[in-house]
């Protein structure tokens, strides 16, 4: 493992959750009487913080947006119980492998810290996940570098030594903009031109490396 930190999105990387953010969203937009918007439109948004979602889908108001965040949070919480999120093949394994390599393994994603706790429990990971950042842990969210740059000032470890592996452009842009190196993943929200035009230095089927 040529990497001595490696930085990870959660969502549509680790956890498979597009149908649940997706179907949560469009229930969302109904409970708080806006029109709906696609399954697609809602992927797009998968990364930004959840207010800049609602935003980013449709028209609104800060207020309106906030709104939409606060009946998320609720509405998420009774899906996600019904519908477990799983873990994308091969993601566990390769934690697992990183770890025993000797990498230090952290998560820094736009959902909240304790949703992301409690994913990373349900997961069996809290062994290999050694620092989570949610999006009340950063002073801007990705594509701002502030997440990656955090994390690296925590740890006391190089851009040039650190990987950072996400489903979609803002990921690979939090990473390039800190220095560090980017990979995308393409089983996620994200596509493979996408990716490779924010400046992916790879983008992988699976993480088998």
């Amino acid at each position: 493992m040529k990497y001595k930190l490696i930085i990870l999105d959660f969502d549509g990387t680790v956890g498979d959750t597009n149908k649940v953010i997706t179907d949560t969203m469009q229930a969302t937009l109904r409970a708080a009487g806006l029109p709906e918007c696609t399954p697609e439109a809602c992927s797009k948004t998968i990364g930004l913080p959840l207010v800049e979602c609602f935003k980013a889908v449709m028209p609104m108001s800060q207020q309106q947006a906030e709104t939409c965040a606060g009946i998320y949070h609720r509405l998420f919480e009774e899906n996600k119980r019904k519908s477990p999120v799983p873990v994308f093949p091969g993601v566990i394994e390769a934690i697992k492998r990183w770890h025993d390599q000797g990498a230090t393994i952290t998560i820094a994603s736009s959902r909240g810290h304790r949703s992301l706790q409690d994913f990373v429990h349900e997961m069996h990971l809290d062994n290999y996940i050694s620092l989570i950042l949610g999006c009340e842990d950063v002073e801007r969210a990705k594509p701002d570098p502030c997440p990656v740059l955090k994390t690296l000032d925590h740890f006391g470890i190089r851009p040039e030594d650190t990987l950072v592996i996400g489903d979609m452009t803002y990921d690979i842009l939090m990473g390039k903009r800190a220095g560090c190196h980017a990979y995308g993943v393409t089983y996620g929200n994200g596509t493979k031109e996408e990716l490779l035009e924010a400046g992916a230095d790879m983008v992988v089927d699976r993480l088998d490396f």
